[in-house]
């Protein structure tokens, strides 16, 4: 019958039972529906990244009703408020650039829709919607008509969301049964026995091997002809084409070899090739997926939270220590780290780590709360509906919205190198067949088989990527957390580091503490000690624990302006805490020294000295970097401390105070506008807008749960003497990137060399092909362990 495909998913169409639209023909009315709604919405370019993308959508009618039930609903939101729902969908039909397009264009197709991202390793769709314009019975039914029907099982949604894909193991399994056998069975004609039975039966073992060789060039190595398909519709030349295209010729060849009684054949050495080539590819797999499990499970963010105790006490506990029912104090500007119930009166949270959008959301006593909102204003206590999730807090951390746009000097070379390798491979490739062609015909179908085998860029393209995942590793082991591999390059690239003073330069440990002014009574102690418990900041944190426990209260309004103090009432007191300007005092003028000054009811009581103490490892750290790095210390303080400083630091140390917020922003992009390479450490708290504007910005972790999504690394602070070595250690990452880049391209030289002579055989090529990735893996893992262990 003459047949035809279907424009919109590929399938076989019966001539005169087409569907003809928009002179376009489709297998069914299904995909002609789809291309419609396409069509109608001006999304047609969804065929132009890849022909016949889509999928027949099926029928649903009635298959998800059960999405009208609330209960059920909120089991599969992820997060859940009045005008932002957010889903994660499960979708098995994601398979290329066009599904990624469409799925991320969503908003377009249904009104309620605001954002969707893809994440296409995982096969999921993260959807944000406002549950007023539509609901998620809508927006399935919505993707099941385009032909991206999710998986949504309500018993194992989990397990579904994680489905094992086996197919590369079957092909290994079937390429390793027929290599074995093929090889067998050739021995007779490898060692050249005459004898009669295999003069007799040579024609028998011949075609025994051509049948065995076909599940293995039709089935295992299928991917590869389907990818330089791919590639070729789209225009592009991807690795897989001249792989396809050498297992092609040397099939073809062997074919011919037996068809005339040339020879045996090569299916021996294609059958090997295969084999070799899945189990690369097997092994580059499970070392992204090693990799991923690192990154995902043991990475835990040093990030502490307060637990109130059923004595009432409070104590610091790890975030991953936190179980259902727990009661947790959270903090203004403290991460909500779980989800759990409001037992507090009212809250103000700040989602705007999940949605991106910084309206609060009042809540009230009883209201559930979610993982990833920020507590802004008084204190609350909350009690905790599930076990804390890293993943999910990795998720947050790495969302798109607090992505710095920079180049990524490897990937940049990766993909010029990349863009021109296939082209000049095929072109040598074919100049050495036809030189070849009238010297010696097997030879010259060797030299070509070879040439495509052996120069595979798999290693170039694992170079980077691996080196930089085992760095995370590496550092995550050592309590450096950053958010991804690209914030290494920008760690080497750094010539600028400006440091934070209080909480960053200083520490939070209890320090000498003294009191000047008139004398506070108890009931003022009390009012002082309820306010500070609600406070974050490095000050609050060391003056909290230095006032005795007191009696708890309600505090009835809480406020605190970054860099300047804090404002609060309590059972009708009013008190003031913070900066000389802030109380409008001016006491500061004859001691400069870092004080925090206490109003009460409109009357100024007092200042409390901190004698900072600095950490330990300070002047020798400051030592170290000074012989490589620009140095600045921004403070919010006066400068009271500047000879201490001066003294302690070394001479070309730029020394800067009475810095708001804004001002260190603006002061670090001035560095930028010179052109330096700028790394900001701070507490995260104070610091956010400067972190954020720095090329790489660090927050220091000490025992409070400042989350903020503006930084590119979280330290933990007992590791504040090893900055040195961290910076020295991506610069030597990068070093290890472009030694691997050498040895890489030093492999395909050498290779195509000893192929282009007639020196190699293809089934050599192939097994040299995986030991280039398993070379350039060891590699990279010794010389990463070797950095990190280099004192």
């Amino acid at each position: 019958m003459d047949t035809t495909n279907c424009f919109h998913c590929g399938n076989e169409i019966i001539k005169n039972n087409e569907v003809i639209f928009d002179d376009k023909q489709f297998c069914c009315n299904g995909c002609k529906t789809v291309y419609e709604i396409f069509s109608q919405n001006d999304l047609t370019c969804y065929y132009d990244f890849q022909a016949s993308p889509g999928a027949t959508p099926q029928d649903i009618q009635g298959k998800y009703d059960f999405l009208d039930n609330e209960e059920i609903v909120s089991k599969l939101l992820e997060f859940q408020e009045n005008s932002t729902h957010i889903v994660s969908l499960y979708i098995p039909h994601i398979h290329c650039s066009s599904c990624i397009w469409i799925l991320e264009n969503l908003q377009k197709l249904q009104q309620g829709i605001v954002t969707s991202q893809v994440n296409f390793p995982e096969k999921k769709v993260r959807i944000t919607f406002n549950p007023e314009q539509t609901s998620l019975k809508k927006i399935v039914e919505m993707l099941c008509s385009i032909g991206y029907e999710p998986y949504i099982s309500l018993e194992n949604f989990d397990e579904g969301k994680k489905k094992v894909d086996r197919t590369l193991i079957y092909k290994i399994g079937v390429a390793f049964f027929c290599f074995g056998n093929i090889m067998l069975l050739s021995f007779p004609e490898y060692f050249e026995v005459e004898e009669f039975w295999i003069n007799q039966y040579r024609g028998f073992f011949r075609w025994l091997i051509f049948g065995l060789s076909l599940p293995t060039f039709i089935y295992s190595a299928s991917g590869y002809y389907v990818s330089a398909w791919k590639s070729i519709k789209s225009g592009l030349l991807n690795i897989d084409i001249p792989i396809a295209l050498g297992i092609v010729v040397m099939f073809i060849r062997s074919t011919v070899d037996i068809v005339f009684d040339y020879g045996q054949g090569f299916f021996d050495s294609m059958a090997g090739l295969i084999f070799f080539m899945l189990l690369g590819k097997l092994f580059q797999i499970k070392t992204y997926d090693f990799l991923s499990f690192e990154r995902d499970y043991k990475s835990y963010f040093p990030i502490a939270v307060t637990k109130v105790l059923p004595d009432g006490n409070e104590e610091a506990v790890q975030v991953y220590d936190i179980q259902k029912g727990d009661r947790l104090l959270i903090r203004n500007q403290e991460l909500i780290p779980v989800d759990g119930i409001l037992i507090s009166e009212k809250a103000s949270i700040d989602y705007s780590f999940v949605t991106g959008e910084a309206v609060p959301i009042e809540k009230k006593s009883g209201d559930k709360l979610f993982a990833g909102g920020k507590q802004l204003g008084k204190v609350i206590e909350m009690e905790v509906l599930f076990s804390v999730s890293q993943s999910y807090l990795t998720q947050l951390w790495s969302n798109d919205v607090f992505q710095k746009k920079v180049e990524q000097q490897h990937k940049t070379i990766t993909d010029k190198i990349s863009r021109y390798f296939t082209p000049a491979l095929l072109l040598l490739a074919f100049a050495s067949f036809f030189y070849w062609i009238f010297i010696d015909v097997t030879t010259a179908f060797n030299v070509f088989t070879a040439i495509l085998i052996v120069a595979c860029p798999c290693a170039l393209a694992l170079t980077a990527p691996f080196t930089l995942g085992n760095v995370l590793r590496i550092l995550g082991s050592r309590k450096f957390y950053l958010k991804n591999a690209l914030v290494v390059e920008q760690l080497a690239k750094v010539d600028s580091i400006v440091f934070d003073k209080t909480g960053t330069i200083t520490t939070n440990e209890k320090t000498s503490i003294t009191y000047e002014g008139n004398e506070l009574n108890d009931f003022e102690f009390k009012l002082l000690k309820n306010v500070l418990r609600g406070s974050n900041h490095p000050l609050s944190r060391r003056l909290y624990d230095f006032i005795p426990n007191q009696e708890k209260m309600e505090v009835s309004s809480f406020e605190e302006i970054i860099g300047k103090g804090i404002f609060a009432a309590i059972e009708g007191n009013t008190i003031k805490l913070g900066s000389s300007q802030f109380l409008k005092t001016m006491t500061e003028n004859t001691h400069k020294k870092t004080k925090v000054h206490v109003e009460i009811n409109g009357i100024y009581k007092g200042s409390y000295v901190f004698n900072n103490q600095y950490r330990k490892e300070l002047e020798v750290l400051f030592e170290d970097l000074a012989k490589k790095y620009n140095l600045y210390v921004l403070s919010g303080d006066n400068d009271g401390e500047r000879r201490i400083l001066e003294k302690m630091l070394p001479a070309n140390t730029t020394l800067v105070f009475n810095q708001k917020p804004e001002q260190k922003l603006a002061y670090i992009n001035s560095l930028q506008q010179n052109g330096k390479n700028v790394m900001m450490i701070g507490d995260g708290l104070n610091d956010a807008g400067a972190l954020a504007q720095s090329n790489v910005g660090i927050s220091i972790s000490e025992n409070v749960n400042v989350f903020s999504p503006a930084c590119d690394g979280i330290l933990d602070a007992t590791q504040f003497g090893k900055i040195a070595f961290f910076m020295r250690y991506a610069k030597n990452a990068m070093k290890t990137i472009y030694m691997s880049f050498g040895i890489s391209l030093l492999y395909n030289v050498v290779g195509l060399s000893y192929a282009v002579t007639g020196n190699l055989s293809p089934l050599v090529a192939a097994i040299i092909m995986p030991l280039s990735t398993v070379t350039i893996v060891g590699f990279v893992t010794i010389m990463s362990n070797f950095f990190a262990n280099k004192k």
